[in-house]
């Protein structure tokens, strides 16, 4: 290697870092300069890909681990006292002494930091020792490398099934449409394939792509985080350039499926790549108790300093008050004893290193050990495992355990958070008419009802959905009820994990509308798409949009990738989700003969079952086909082995709608759409551009080249505010009579959908022109070349082109609740904590799931504010609802009729009047009302205003709040809230790497937080009082003992002993009680949620439970050294002789202490407990016959047998503990006698049989009216606001009927038996 001078390797660390600051990077192909030296090279500057995530070197631990220790005042404190204790003027004992107790503590914290660091090392260099294929020119072909070798400007060719090494821009694909598909489960948790597209306008068509022609220059952004956004363009050699986006580039960490090969251009490496500047490790947060610990620190310095203050002016009055000098007092080097005052100077940092274990040393070790072996058992919890994920809950926060017991505030998303995230096709309007899909309502239905409830559904027609009609109206009589026998396998299988997202039967399975069906059939006879001559019939076109109006990706499921995580499904003939298919079929098939009985075979496009089944391959689920078998058996059968790969459920439902009426997507390429039609044709349609979703247009469009019509089409779905405003004219404009309010009628049908619960989307469709379509191009391709503002540009085209669509109707999808939300929510609201719900869904779908979720009761005053939006007008109004809402529920509660009642307030709030309400002019109102709360329901708000809701509450009221939610647009709420919890659901793992805990179900949340948040607290508040007892009451035996030594910082006990009481005597007590101890079983703690009360607010570790255990350790320590003083009065018994039993008798005092605030003994603390008194024993029996002369000229040879010969020793003992101990058993007793504690109501609970407390439980809980939680159908809520049946439509509606105020702020209720005269003065005032 060259030598090279240490000014030449300091410029180019300059240069390197200019380089890597510029907010553009050039890069050339390393190919030319292969070879060369690295100072000739072009892309020099920028890292290589091997990454290092080690804290520490070899050479270099010692010094920055010690550096990283010294950052915790604790430690610097205590090094400090072992380094005065150097000084001869103030040491109190011997100076190597006082240095073991913390070289003990930093020795063991360097241990740990070392053993991550190694295994950091391991996990580095298996990574960095990967192969790859990098091109070489020398050798002319891509030779294997390991992935720490390759560069950036190097070409890297990636196979199927193997892991991207770097950030790549996709130049070439094997696939003959330019496209890769990728898994980014690696990065963030999304099993579905995403699709990548090779850099349009590079010439790529060859076999296989030549690295060494390409001469264009890359020119990109600086290194970002950001996952989803990347700006790029290629100048090539004639100066032309062109734009690439994130949907051309390959990131490390994700894995090529279904592409044979691919090429890229390296353009980040190493540590500069987007999912290594995500990899931020885990999460460091301080706990609400920690910081409360900090504080009792600061007290017990003042206590220590007023301690050492006393001694230093007790020692100066001490040798004032001596006639002379005498001889234990030995003169220093001038021979002259010092003055009294600068000796009581020194005095006092002697007494501070004396009592220096006031401040406990062991106690931050202590509670790091705690809080792993309490992390250990969540883990571990097999009620916290998901079987059917096989997930388990992950602790990424290791330091906040004990902040589960103190939640006062819940902030929940609701899709894929309190629902099952699983999209289910229920209903849809086409043109103005509704489609109620009653047969397949009644597929949901049988798997929908819970095992338990199976005798009430076939009995009872009143437990049937909202949809008013029966099973016997359908011609399904108890012959029929075999489904009851396959429906609970079935349902398992159905809630089972793929290895495709959104693709359970539950969620493909959709048994059409007889009524479409006909219609769909009329359309196709007399015309249908082909006919370029003819418009296309709406209900075509409605399905077309559905089957191409999104990104779904298309393989073949023999195709698809295997992943060691998923087992393969079994092909044996007994499957039972076959068995449950064939079942449906077979219903389906007799919903159509009843309701179709006088229409002849051509005229009814659905087959007969039976010969549906005979073609079906026997191991898959297929949806109703359209068309007869017999014209296409092959296609059909091609059909059935697609698997779609969707990047959102509402996507995957659709597609899978639009196939059960037979417009099946057969393939997408970045330039095409192939579908199949009813009639069996296949329409291959041009993709001009796709105008994909984002969170301020709330949609998406496809534009394309219809290939009978040769029309421009732009297809679009979306919300219905944002799609509603930008309707044109109808879609049959020279058409009269009702159908000219289509979108009245389409807004009336998304209001009662939104009432069900159902998640809705408009479907649009607008034809361009050629002329519009050209024009609207050219500013496309800039907007796309741009780096600077491209992403404003290009959603500003979007925004053009998306202008005056026409309806075609809109959809109605079901998202279910998941289960035991209900009772979840119940048991969450009865544990004192507030839960808000934070959606983006529509007003009515929100309060929907909010009574079926039981967020908001019948008996709730619901508070609604709402506006369609923004006017200057509604601010002023917004003011007015709070004042008169908060002067109400004030009047209420001074109301001396009210006392002792609650009014149960839940507010349902919009996105829109939120943002005012959250304006610093009314947001101590807002905070003020919404403390007032029992539930919030916030509607249609961003994700930037959940994390603005979550620290508005969190920063007002100060109170302790967890953030819960599945999703990407959840992040910002999670890390704003005191604990995040992510849920592992299907929408990727972006909330889980973002989270402090990560479950699988809202359910766990209960179990999590009321049983392990409440253990998790009560022993580590319980533990952190006790050490701060314990060492307070050690410490102060040697304080009082200075009274009597003239406080000259003598001690009775030997130095080695005192350091050996904390660091083992009395350390691994207390560390188990903080682990295993369990003041209520986890059956009370769910079944009384009332209990986990005790931990909100200042909880059992408070101001005064401080107070009264420092003032207890002062009394215990003045017995256990008075009693024995008294006892040896005017004895002639030494130092160590007297000092001895005080040992003792702390040992005992201290122990037995513990043994009295243990709730639940168990083996382990037997063994610990007894283990800690033998220990003691032999510890210092064999030091006693050992130490002749470790500590002259007084030394501890043969005292403890000398005093274990002697009775007045164990009568000592016993006497200073019990009356050390005494008032706190008193105490106990009295409290538990007369004012027993709900904990200890609870422990009483244990101590019964298991039936009669289950019983007792459960006719307590009847007897509050509460959480016998009854089951609530997402579709069936008791919603005040709904004024018509879902089902129900009237026949003359007319645009008045569907106009109404912009802004709607009004109070609703269903409390008729109570606060009747507040519900009408609240009316009056609003």
């Amino acid at each position: 290697m060259m030598w090279r001078s240490p000014l030449a390797l300091v410029r180019d660390a300059l240069h390197s870092q200019r380089a890597r600051e510029r907010e553009l990077r050039s890069l050339q192909s390393n190919l030319p300069y292969e070879g060369m030296e690295k100072a000739k090279q072009p892309n020099r500057f920028f890292p290589s890909n091997a990454i290092e995530t080690t804290k520490y070197s070899l050479l270099l631990f010692l010094p920055m681990n010690l550096y990283e220790q010294f950052h915790r005042m604790a430690n610097l404190y205590f090094v400090g006292l072992a380094i005065l204790n150097f000084i001869p003027v103030v040491n109190a004992f011997q100076p190597e002494v006082g240095l073991i107790p913390i070289c003990i503590i930093m020795s063991l914290t360097a241990l740990k930091d070392a053993w991550e660091d190694f295994r950091r090392y391991q996990s580095d260099r298996k990574v960095n020792n990967m192969p790859c294929f990098i091109y070489s020119r020398r050798e002319k072909q891509y030779v294997e490398r390991h992935w720490k070798d390759v560069r950036v400007g190097d070409f890297v060719k990636v196979v199927c099934n193997e892991i991207v090494p770097a950030d790549l821009l996709l130049l070439y694909s094997s696939d003959p449409n330019g496209v890769c598909h990728l898994e980014t489960a690696n990065l963030d948790g999304e099993t579905n394939l995403k699709q990548r597209t090779v850099v349009s306008g590079l010439c790529t068509s060859h076999p296989e792509f030549e690295p060494e022609n390409f001469n264009a220059v890359v020119v990109c952004e600086r290194p970002n985080d950001n996952l989803n956004h990347f700006k790029c363009f290629l100048e090539k050699s004639d100066k032309d350039k062109v734009g690439a986006s994130i949907e051309s580039l390959l990131l490390r960490g994700c894995t090529v499926r279904n592409t044979n090969h691919a090429v890229g251009f390296v353009v980040y490496a190493g540590h500069e790549t987007k999912s290594m500047l995500n990899n931020n490790g885990s999460r460091c947060k301080r706990s609400k108790l920690e910081r409360k610990l900090n504080v009792d620190v600061f007290f017990c310095l003042i206590l220590l300093f007023t301690m050492c203050l006393i001694g230093a002016i007790g020692h100066y009055l001490w040798l004032e008050s001596l006639p002379g000098v005498p001889p234990f007092l030995v003169p220093g080097s001038n021979g002259h004893l010092d003055d009294p005052s600068l000796m009581s100077f020194y005095m006092f940092f002697t007494m501070i290193i004396l009592l220096q274990i006031l401040i406990p040393i062991s106690l931050y070790v202590s509670i790091e050990l705690v809080k792993v072996g309490q992390i250990f058992f969540i883990t571990n919890d097999i009620d916290l495992y998901d079987e059917e994920t096989d997930s388990r809950i992950q602790c990424r926060a290791l330091n906040i355990t004990e902040d589960l017991g103190q939640i006062e505030y819940i902030f929940s998303d609701k899709t894929g958070t309190l629902t099952e995230n699983k999209m289910v096709f229920r209903r849809c309007s086409i043109m103005g008419t509704e489609y109620s899909h009653k047969e397949n309502a009644v597929r949901l239905a049988f798997l929908n009802e819970p095992e338990a409830e199976e005798e009430v559904i076939f009995n009872q027609h009143q437990q049937l959905p909202r949809t008013r009609w029966s099973l016997e109206d359908e011609g399904i009589g108890p012959a029929d009820t075999h489904w009851h026998d396959s429906r609970r396998k079935s349902k398992v299988a159905s809630n089972g994990q793929s290895d495709v997202a959104f693709s359970s039967p539950l969620e493909t399975e959709v048994i059409p509308d007889q009524k479409l069906l006909q219609q769909i059939s009329r359309a196709e006879s007399s015309g249908g798409c082909r006919d370029s001559s003819r418009k296309i019939d709406a209900h075509l076109d409605f399905f077309l949009a559905l089957a191409i109006c999104n990104t779904v990706v298309v393989s073949m499921a023999n195709a698809h990738r295997q992943r060691a995580c998923t087992s393969p499904s079994s092909s044996q003939t007994n499957n039972p989700l076959e068995a449950f298919s064939s079942m449906l079929k077979k219903a389906g098939a007799l919903f159509q003969r009843k309701s179709k009985r006088n229409y002849s075979l051509s005229e009814d496009p659905v087959i007969d079952s039976t010969k549906t089944e005979s073609s079906r391959d026997p191991n898959r689920l297929q949806t109703c086909s359209l068309h007869a078998l017999s014209q296409n058996d092959l296609l059909t059968a091609e059909s059935e082995d697609l698997c779609y790969e969707a990047e959102s459920p509402d996507e995957a439902a659709l597609v899978y709608a639009a196939r059960a009426y037979g417009f099946i997507l057969l393939a997408r390429t970045p330039n095409s759409v192939t579908v199949r039609l009813p009639s069996g044709e296949e329409l291959v349609f041009e993709v001009l551009d796709t105008l994909t979703f984002d969170s301020n247009r709330k949609r998406m469009s496809v534009l394309v080249r219809h290939p009978v019509t040769k029309e421009y089409v732009l297809y679009t779905k979306g919300a219905d505010y944002a799609i509603m405003e930008l309707l044109g004219t109808p879609y049959a404009e020279n058409i009269s009579g009702i159908e000219k309010n289509i979108a009245a009628y389409t807004q009336h049908h998304l209001d009662c959908y939104a009432k069900e619960g159902l998640r809705t989307l408009c479907i649009t469709k607008k034809v361009v022109s050629e002329s519009t379509y050209q024009s609207w191009l050219g500013k496309r391709k800039r907007a796309q070349a741009a780096i600077e503002c491209r992403d404003e540009l290009i959603m500003e085209t979007a925004v053009q082109l998306e202008t005056k669509l026409t309806l075609l109707g809109a959809t109605g999808i079901e998202d279910r609740l998941q289960e035991n939300v209900p009772d979840t929510i119940v048991a969450l609201r009865e544990a004192g904590i507030h839960v808000w719900v934070l959606t983006g869904d529509k007003p009515e779908t929100a309060v929907n799931i909010g009574y079926a979720c039981r967020l908001l009761e019948e008996e709730d005053l619901v508070i609604n504010m709402s506006s369609q939006n923004k006017v200057r007008r509604l601010q002023l109004t917004c003011t007015s609802i709070l004042d008169c809402t908060l002067e109400e529920v004030r009047r209420y509660g001074e109301d001396p009729r009210n006392v002792g009642t609650t009014l149960n307030i839940s507010l349902v709030i919009d996105g829109n009047t939120l943002a005012l309400a959250m304006s610093p002019d009314l947001q101590e109102r807002f905070v003020d009302l919404a403390k007032r709360c029992r539930s919030v329901l916030c509607c249609r708000v961003t994700p930037l205003q959940k994390s603005r809701v979550v620290k508005l509450v969190r920063e007002k009221l100060k109170v302790m709040t967890l953030a819960v939610g599945d999703g990407a647009n959840d992040v910002n709420m999670i890390q704003a809230a005191d604990i995040g919890i992510g849920i592992s659901g299907q929408e990727g793992m972006q909330a889980v790497m973002a989270s402090d805990f990560a479950i699988s179900r809202f359910k766990h949340l209960k179990r999590l937080l009321l049983v392990h948040g409440h253990w998790c607290y009560t022993r580590l508040a319980n533990m952190v009082i006790y050490f701060f007892y314990k060492n307070v009451a050690y410490v102060n035996l040697l304080f009082w003992y200075q009274f009597f030594c003239g406080f000259s910082a003598m001690t009775m006990i030997d130095y080695w002993l005192m350091i050996f009481f904390n660091l083992f005597f009395t350390s691994t007590p207390p560390i188990l009680f903080g682990i295993f101890d369990k003041d209520v079983s986890a059956e009370v703690l769910q079944g009384v949620p009332e209990l986990y009360r005790t931990g909100q607010g200042k909880g059992e570790y408070n101001f005064l439970t401080f107070w009264i255990s420092i003032l207890d350790a002062f009394y215990q320590s003045l017995v256990c050294f008075f009693i024995p003083y008294l006892a040896y009065q005017d004895s002639d018994v030494d130092i160590f002789t007297f000092g001895t039993p005080l040992n003792t008798v702390a040992l005992f005092t201290i122990l037995l202490h513990l043994a009295i605030e243990i709730k639940s003994w168990t083996v382990v603390h037997w063994i610990i407990m007894l283990g800690s008194v033998a220990l003691y024993f032999i510890v210092t029996l064999a030091y006693s016959a050992v130490c002749v002369t470790c500590n002259p000229p007084s030394n501890p040879y043969w005292v403890l047998q000398s005093q274990m010969a002697d009775p007045m020793f164990f009568l000592i003992c016993t006497l200073s503990t019990v009356v050390a101990l005494l008032p706190r058993y008193t105490f106990h007793v009295l409290k538990n006698s007369v004012a027993p504690s709900p904990l200890l109501q609870g422990r009483q609970l244990d101590r019964m049989e298991p039936s009669t407390r289950d019983q007792w439980i459960k006719e307590w809980r009847g007897f509050r009216g509460g959480p016998l939680v009854k089951r609530y159908e997402l579709s069936d809520p008791p919603s005040p606001t709904r004024a018509t049946p879902v089902d129900f439509f009237t026949e003359s509606l007319t645009d008045a009927d569907f106009m109404g105020d912009d802004n709607s702020l009004n109070v609703i209720t269903d409390n008729h038996h109570r606060a009747v005269q507040y519900d009408d003065n609240l009316f009056r005032k609003l």
